[in-house]
Parts: C-alpha cells; sequence; structure tokens
C-alpha cells in the first residue's frame, strides 16, 4: 500500500489488490480525480517502479462514459492505449471530472528497457471488482482488475 493516511484527513494512495489471475489496482483520494489519479499510478506500478519514470512529455487524454465506474475503466484504458501506441510509461497523472467526461494529463516519458524494467504489460482495464464510491469518511476509491 502507497500513502494511505487516517480517514480523519483523506489522503491520495493506492494499493494492489489480489486476484486469481490479474492485478487488481485501486486509488484513493479526498475526490474522486485524486482517486482516478492514483489507480492509475497503480496500474502503472504494475509495469515499473514510478520512480524511475520521469515526467517529461505530457499527453492529454479525455473520456466519456454513462456513469463514474465505466468512466474509470475508460481512463484506464485510454492510459493503456497512449502507452501502447507511444511506447511511454507514465508517472504524473492530473484529472478533471465533470458529468461523466473526463480531462486528463498523463506525463511519462519514451520506454527505456534498461532503466523501467518492465515486468508486466497490462492489456487493459476489466469490468471486473469495477468500482467508484466515496466512503463514510469523504474518501474516493476507485478500483478494477487490469488484464495483464
Amino acid at each position: 500500500m502507497n500513502g494511505v493516511r487516517s480517514a480523519a484527513r483523506p489522503m491520495p494512495g493506492w494499493e494492489h489488490f489480489a486476484h486469481v489471475a490479474d492485478i487488481g489496482v485501486r486509488g484513493f483520494g479526498p475526490s474522486m480525480e485524486r482517486a482516478f489519479e492514483q489507480a492509475a499510478l497503480a496500474m502503472i506500478s504494475v509495469i515499473s517502479d514510478l520512480s524511475t519514470i520521469r515526467a517529461c512529455e505530457t499527453v492529454d487524454i479525455a473520456c466519456r462514459a454513462p456513469d463514474a465506474d465505466f468512466l474509470l475503466a475508460d481512463w484506464l484504458n485510454a492510459i493503456v492505449f497512449e502507452m501502447a501506441t507511444r511506447n511511454m510509461l507514465f508517472s504524473r497523472f492530473e484529472v478533471t471530472i465533470t458529468e461523466n467526461r473526463l480531462r486528463g494529463r498523463a506525463s511519462g516519458e519514451a520506454v527505456d528497457v534498461a532503466r523501467h524494467k518492465p515486468a508486466a504489460e497490462i492489456k487493459g482495464a476489466t469490468l471486473s471488482e469495477l468500482k467508484v464510491t466515496q466512503t463514510s469518511d469523504g474518501r474516493w476509491i476507485a478500483q478494477c482488475i487490469v488484464d495483464v
């Protein structure tokens, strides 16, 4: 787990969770936007150590979905698409959500196999265990299973 703090002051963070064949990613934050950013970081950390990825180039990403759950899956899949087509890894995300429309920015760099040591390839976010919710203490959680 990374960055999870007391419920009295919800802070962003992320973690992986167990799944039979794939990997669960979960982001936490004081807002839905921060939870989406943290879920993206959790997904990238499956591939590489985030500290090795420099935020040199920024890519704009936009998604639209009927609800927050599908918006999370679309966001993560858009990141996977950008990584695959640009041969990049990302280490910083900024998200704004308005009425099930997401505008985001992903910052990273071209893959350097020697430095990044990619451990897995993410094929995409799935609908398994897909959930975006706000807890009673005000913290947002955004999670799903990613196919590796």
